[in-house]
């Protein structure tokens, strides 16, 4: 079979109506498709039987995290050329390749079924989330998901986030550092939140620590920080012992369901929101405006999709509920700020960060490609692939514009309506600029 290149390509734009936009390499060597640009390997014949079974993103990252699929050049530019096929028109690919039910292509599917080999595909790479059962987002549930992805090891995560160990969408300037960038978006989130000498301060998802340091360190503020993960529960206490700051933060391995000693000051959640889903956003918002004082300050720091017609409002993709955050539910940014008034909150600003996260990401991916051998050792090769795919398509996503980030600075209005915030509120922005 020494042209496995040439017929895989010919039968897959045959299926799919349009020319492949990447060059092919199969297992037997050959090669097909236009010649200049990357190179998507087919290692394996079994790739296909995973794309068959399960057509579309799902398919596809089985193949990828299981080594049987491989990029040659630039990892983003293939992903931008298949993003037509893989994100903005799935529909249409998974009708192809589900072809076998349809007569007009049935000889071209059955010929794709005879490449691809023997049935049933291999079982799911040993990364991917089993099967769930039960009702989202209870607290036993959500435990899980959280430790699915974030006890995997802090010296991973110090490895790809390098060392502010700051887990979110950085804040940059021409020419900064990720260091920069990173400690910019947590000084931005204090001064939108007003924060003063003394102030309590509430981070829900308070990952390694990084807000709590920063606003009790720079500030003043007295921090409570919660997380569901023991690993980075640790992992910030020990940074925190460390900074001398033990007597003015306290780390909690607590859901925010469960926080009952307001009133805070202030509430910082910066790229938690995301896992708490369609079923509990509502809960969530009304949670954290009851342990806000009268004239507190909410910062929602969230990733959102774009909105569409005639779907709902949430939205779970397959390849980051399978392998990196299980049950992680996106909306778009109308949806979030109608929620967030809905529970009593007055918006005072939206600020919308999309192309700072498609810088950060390929920071991250930077980072973890230079040291890819050392992370493997850390991980599994399976996960250190998910984490590459993962990060490079999601800055895809942010760069093409099917997903966003957005910063919510609400407040807790009391009666009478004095919001507290300056009547020209982006000073904030000022410190900044260096």
């Amino acid at each position: 079979m020494a042209d496995a290149a040439l017929r895989l390509t010919t039968l897959a734009e045959e299926l799919l109506g349009v020319p492949l936009p990447v060059r092919l390499r199969a297992w037997d060597g050959s090669e097909a498709g236009p010649a200049g640009g990357p190179v998507l390997i087919v290692r394996e014949r079994r790739a296909l039987r995973r794309l068959l079974w399960k057509p579309g993103e799902l398919g596809l990252a089985r193949a990828w995290v299981a080594g049987e699929i491989d990029v040659e050049g630039d990892l983003y530019d293939v992903l931008d050329r298949l993003a037509e096929f893989i994100w903005e028109r799935p529909e249409e690919t998974r009708g192809a390749l589900e072809a076998v039910r349809d007569p007009k292509l049935r000889a071209a599917a059955g010929a794709l079924l005879r490449l691809a080999g023997p049935f049933p595909p291999p079982a799911p790479p040993a990364e991917e989330v089993r099967r769930r059962s039960g009702a989202l987002h209870t607290r036993r549930r959500d435990r899980q998901a959280i430790s699915h992805h974030y006890d995997v090891g802090n010296d991973f995560y110090e490895l790809v986030l390098g060392p502010s160990m700051v887990y979110s969408c950085a804040y940059w300037t021409e020419g900064g550092t990720l260091e920069e960038a990173q400690r910019d978006k947590l000084d931005l989130i204090a001064r939108k939140l007003d924060l003063k000498e003394g102030d309590r301060l509430l981070d829900v998802g308070c990952g390694w620590g990084s807000m709590a340091i920063h606003a009790a360190r720079e500030y003043g503020a007295r921090v409570v920080g919660i997380t569901l993960s023991r690993e980075q529960a640790v992992h910030a206490r020990k940074r925190i012992a460390e900074e001398g700051l033990a007597d003015r933060i306290e780390i909690r391995v607590q859901d925010y369901r469960d926080v009952k000693d307001g009133p805070y000051d202030a509430i910082s959640s910066i790229g938690m929101a995301e896992h708490v889903g369609e079923v509990r956003y509502r809960g969530y918002a009304d949670t954290l405006y009851a342990l806000l004082r009268p004239g507190g300050r909410l910062l929602n720091h969230q990733i959102s999709r774009r909105p569409a017609p005639d779907e709902d409002a949430y939205e779970i993709d397959e390849f980051i509920d399978a392998y990196v955050f299980p049950d992680g539910e996106l909306a778009p940014m109308g949806r979030t700020l109608a929620t967030l008034e809905d529970a009593g909150f007055e918006v005072r600003d939206v600020e919308a960060i999309r192309e700072h996260y498609a810088l950060t990401l390929r920071r991250w991916v930077a980072n973890l490609e230079s040291r890819w051998a050392e992370a493997v050792r850390m991980v599994s090769p399976g996960r250190a692939r998910v984490w590459r795919l993962y990060m490079a398509a999601s800055a895809v996503s942010f760069e093409r514009n099917r997903i966003g980030v957005n910063q919510f600075l609400a407040v807790k209005t009391p009666e009478g309506g004095t919001s507290g915030v300056a009547l020209r509120p982006r000073v904030w922005n000022e410190s900044l600029q260096r």
